[in-house]
């Protein structure tokens, strides 16, 4: 015999306040300076943007800081061309992941700075290994959006 199940749809909001902590807060505070911050493993050298404050590969302490280029190549991406709750950006919006020279993990943020509402047009313009820069917000705030995108160089 099939059970039969129902559904309620509902929304939950859950508002909260996060702690950045001594490592996060000086990342943030690199990003409101235009500075773009990371820390370097002991063991292995991989130096890991955003810091962190151990190596998740050797977990040590990372206490050496390291200030990284604006610099990177895209190595992921994905459009997003429709509206879900907690976006923060509005549609379209490209989120992809970066290897900033000098770094050893990816970053993940934005791509822009061209028209994102033509399919066409991105998908002949982004393509994975291309090389992109930091365009910085003229207002700052020590948030991960006082790096409004990385644009094509």
């Amino acid at each position: 015999m099939a059970k039969e199940f129902r559904t309620l749809k509902t929304s939950v909001n859950l508002p909260y306040e996060l702690a950045y902590g001594p490592i996060w807060t000086r990342f943030f505070d690199g990003l409101l300076n235009k500075k773009i911050l990371g820390t370097k493993c002991p063991k292995c050298d991989r130096i890991l943007v955003p810091a962190r404050s151990f190596c998740p590969r050797c977990f040590v302490d990372t206490p050496e800081w390291v200030e990284i280029s604006h610099e990177g190549a895209l190595t992921a991406w994905c459009l997003t061309n429709y509206r879900y709750y907690g976006q923060p950006v509005e549609p379209p919006s490209i989120s992809a992941l970066i290897r900033l020279d000098g770094a050893n993990v990816d970053f993940l943020h934005l791509i822009g700075g061209f028209d994102l509402g033509d399919f066409e047009l991105v998908r002949r313009k982004v393509k994975n290994g291309m090389r992109v820069k930091a365009v910085w917000n003229e207002e700052r705030k020590a948030q991960i959006f006082d790096i409004k995108y990385f644009e094509p160089v």
